[in-house]
């Protein structure tokens, strides 16, 4: 993506993104990732929603601009990385994804990570 959107903020930046990726597939890895803006939204609305990962390249970028609407209903941090095929990668699938969750989950050993990256995001918001 040659041209940052402006729609598509917060976006993270390379060092970030890595961490982020990290997570998912670390989260991918303990069944604790929804992927896909179907699911995504299923959860948000439940309320179990930790983190939301959105891909900043979907075409039409419309498709997932209501998750940061969702998002901020619910005080859920949300960020935007650069690619979806990265994405899809790092969710352990062979397709391009445009957004992932990773749900609450109170017993994961996962949760000193989610909640540095939440910090990280909320300085982007700063």
């Amino acid at each position: 993506m040659n041209t940052l959107n402006p729609k598509t903020f917060p976006f993270a930046d390379k060092e970030l993104t890595i961490q982020i990726l990290n997570l998912i597939e670390l989260s991918k890895n303990n069944n604790q990732l929804k992927k896909g803006a179907n699911e995504t939204v299923k959860i948000i609305n439940k309320g179990f929603a930790e983190l939301i990962i959105i891909a900043a390249d979907s075409d039409p970028i419309e498709i997932v601009l209501h998750l940061p609407l969702l998002c901020e209903d619910k005080n859920i941090p949300y960020v935007f990385i650069n690619n979806k095929q990265t994405l899809g990668k790092a969710c352990g699938i062979s397709r391009s994804v445009i957004a992932c969750c990773i749900p609450t989950n109170l017993n994961s050993n996962l949760n000193e990570q989610i909640k540095n990256i939440k910090n990280k995001i909320e300085k982007f918001l700063n």
